[in-house]
């Protein structure tokens, strides 16, 4: 009770997906994420449901093959206020990704 409502608000997650990137791409869960686009390979862009208000929001990323628990390396690849696209490598080549959590903090518009 001795934060400000405003000091929550602006270190709360604005939005957030956890999605399985092979064969058929598929949502698992989210929040303020109303799809997920399959760019290609490895290659996929979070769609928010109610954009951000600029594209200098913060965003963090986690993968893992669940066969082989490899962890893969997650790059941003660009964002807009509305969207926020990834790219998985692992050895160096882009690739598919079974298990893909995003986080994003900002300010919503």
């Amino acid at each position: 009770n001795s934060v400000a409502t405003s000091v929550v608000f602006a270190g709360t997650a604005k939005a957030w997906a956890n999605i399985n990137g092979t064969s058929t791409l598929s949502t698992r869960d989210s929040y303020n994420v109303g799809s997920t686009t399959d760019n290609g390979t490895g290659d996929y862009t979070n769609n928010f449901t109610n954009n951000m208000v600029n594209d200098d929001f913060s965003a963090s990323t986690d993968s893992q093959d669940a066969t082989t628990r490899t962890n893969v390396h997650s790059s941003f690849e660009g964002q807009t206020a509305g969207t926020l696209r990834i790219v998985h490598y692992e050895g160096g080549s882009i690739t598919d990704t079974n298990r893909v959590g995003t986080i994003v903090i900002g300010d919503l518009a």
